[in-house]
């Protein structure tokens, strides 16, 4: 699947609720608060619907989550699209046996886990987050995933900040973004 394009009157408008927050969680960093975009229902409803509309005939049986935005994501795509929903979790907050890996992240190092009987072998899976930076997180779902022999369908986003190549670390699967910053 090749990333599709979402109305640029859309994008523009999904856009004005995303604000920056400079220096956070460090200096030099830009946050993308989304917290205006979930607080008004249109614009999460039409956040959510673009992110679904590609998967819709992708047969997707689970879709995943990166702790923690991509929780809020993650489980309303798996709604529309008749799927279950598996979070993928910092350490130590999953309850039974986990696998883990570390990451580098753009602004240090981080570790995620996922339980062991989360993906059955074979389980075509949609993978959900709100932001691809460099990669690191998403790359990670992708190793644990993989890890559980889940098919990955492919990777989306709410955002993407281009200009941090995050793509490049996710080259080989198919990615979906709604609005990207160059």
């Amino acid at each position: 699947m090749s990333s599709v394009r979402m109305p640029v009157s859309a994008v523009g408008e999904l856009q004005k609720f995303i604000r920056d927050v400079p220096d956070f969680p460090k200096p030099g960093i830009v946050f993308k608060d989304i917290t205006p975009l979930l607080a008004d229902p249109a614009a999460l409803s039409m956040a959510v619907e673009f992110l679904t509309q590609p998967y819709r005939s992708a047969r997707v049986d689970l879709v995943v989550g990166a702790e923690s935005r991509g929780f809020i994501f993650g489980t309303a795509v798996a709604r529309n699209l008749s799927a279950g929903f598996v979070p993928i979790r910092k350490p130590s907050k999953l309850p039974r046996k986990a696998r883990r890996v570390s990451y580098q992240l753009e602004y240090g190092m981080d570790a995620l886990e996922i339980h062991e009987d989360a993906i059955p072998p074979g389980a075509r899976i949609l993978m959900i987050d709100d932001l691809l930076a460099t990669g690191g997180t998403m790359a990670a779902c992708c190793e644990l995933v993989e890890s559980l022999k889940g098919q990955i369908v492919g990777v989306a986003f709410l955002i993407e900040l281009a200009f941090l190549k995050g793509r490049e670390k996710l080259g080989k699967y198919a990615v979906h973004s709604i609005v990207t910053y160059d």
